[in-house]
């Protein structure tokens, strides 16, 4: 089983986290992200780009009414010069973990991670404390594939919850939260258990995830569950403009 390349997880996490709009502009994929983060926001490159290029697509970011922001995806060291020599600086590096969806699967009680749709109000005031509001719900909304959100529970009493969605053969999970109180404490295991079970469902092969590498709780739980770093990203954000 060949385990799906680089170029095909970024399609997923587009296809799973999807911008409100997205506009191809060789050398660019540019998005509207309609208050959705960073993630929805950021323009890519399609091949070798030179600082006109750069300048064409700040202005359609700016058009948006989005302050210029580019995501490097790999390593392609000519864009990241380009862009710090134009003042940008590096925002949020993030990892890309995979792994084949039956190393996350496992047995669970039916009330420890219960997927369902649309996401229940306390999924929503749960991703709400964490800082995930009405904009990032709306990307969940907009994701066209099969998707769950899954609520995990602690001594029957609700505590995490994370959004799953579907490309192809690719389950790939995002806003996994779990509450304060209960980190620590399997919760965030039994999520991504649960998300991959319903994921195996339906007929998914392999669980992706991203996450900052400043989220050192996050790292540690995916390095746990055998995941491995296939790929990664970071972003440069535009030294001025609208917020």
């Amino acid at each position: 089983m060949s385990a799906p390349d680089a170029k095909t997880l970024f399609d997923a996490l587009d296809a799973t986290w999807p911008a409100a709009a997205f506009h191809s502009r060789t050398p660019w994929v540019l998005r509207e992200g309609a208050g959705g983060g960073q993630r929805v926001s950021a323009a890519t490159a399609t091949a070798a780009v030179c600082d006109a290029d750069i300048a064409e697509a700040e202005a359609d970011m700016r058009d948006f009414g989005q302050r210029p922001l580019f995501m490097v995806q790999g390593d392609d060291p000519a864009l990241d010069a380009l862009l710090e020599a134009r003042g940008y600086e590096v925002v949020d590096p993030v990892l890309v973990y995979l792994a084949p969806l039956d190393h996350i699967a496992a047995p669970l009680k039916i009330t420890a991670a219960m997927p369902s749709w649309p996401p229940l109000a306390i999924q929503r005031k749960l991703w709400q404390a964490g800082g995930i509001g009405p904009g990032r719900l709306a990307v969940m909304d907009r994701a066209r594939g099969p998707k769950r959100a899954v609520l995990g529970r602690r001594a029957d009493s609700p505590c995490g919850t994370a959004f799953v969605a579907m490309s192809g053969e690719i389950a790939m999970v995002h806003a996994l939260e779990v509450s304060p109180e209960a980190r620590r404490g399997g919760v965030g295991r039994a999520l991504m258990a649960g998300a991959a079970n319903w994921a195996g469902s339906e007929g998914a092969r392999w669980m992706a995830v991203v996450v900052t590498v400043a989220n050192v709780a996050a790292n540690a739980l995916y390095g746990q569950l055998g995941m491995t770093v296939v790929t990664r990203y970071h972003y440069r954000r535009a030294p001025e403009g609208p917020a």
